[in-house]
């Protein structure tokens, strides 16, 4: 599997707009008043991340529409996440941002596979199992887990949970 710059950048920006949710979250002048935390905007992000504002407006758009994050623009526009960072996986988000991650060209997302060798391959079942185990680590680590660098925790019960299957 290769995850591509554009998944890793989607993960980079997703953590940092979580970060940035904490930050306003926790803000006692905002709490107290009852003020909605502001959006982030792409210029701050983009020079966070240090990504091109282009490319990470391509990201974004995927996104967007994918119901990740919401946006507002204008003045005291920017982005935000659409729900509390436990509810993402790093899976929903590369998937978001890239479209089908198979493990190899072979195989296809909703787990079909169209190669005429299927049959008497010896090697699929080998990719199938591979596929499925990086598809339930990359599902059982949320956004929260990787904002608090919880990610070994994280594999090692994504991994016990396969092996209790």
């Amino acid at each position: 599997m290769l995850i591509s710059t554009r998944g890793r950048y989607a993960l980079r920006f997703m953590i940092s707009l979580s970060e940035h949710e904490d930050e306003f979250a926790t803000n006692k002048d905002l709490k107290s008043v009852g003020v909605c935390r502001r959006p982030v905007t792409l210029t701050e992000l983009a020079a966070e991340q240090e990504i091109s504002e282009k490319y990470l407006e391509s990201i974004v758009s995927d996104l967007t529409k994918s119901g990740l994050i919401t946006g507002r623009r204008g003045k005291s526009g920017g982005y935000r996440l659409a729900h509390p960072a436990s509810e993402y996986t790093v899976g929903k988000i590369l998937r978001a941002a890239e479209g089908t991650i198979p493990t190899v060209a072979c195989l296809s997302e909703d787990g079909t596979n169209e190669c005429s060798r299927a049959p008497i391959c010896k090697t699929l079942p080998l990719w199938e199992r591979l596929d499925g185990i990086i598809g339930s680590i990359l599902d059982g680590i949320t956004l929260e887990d990787m904002k608090n660098g919880n990610i070994d925790e994280a594999i090692k019960a994504s991994l016990r949970e396969l092996y209790e299957k």
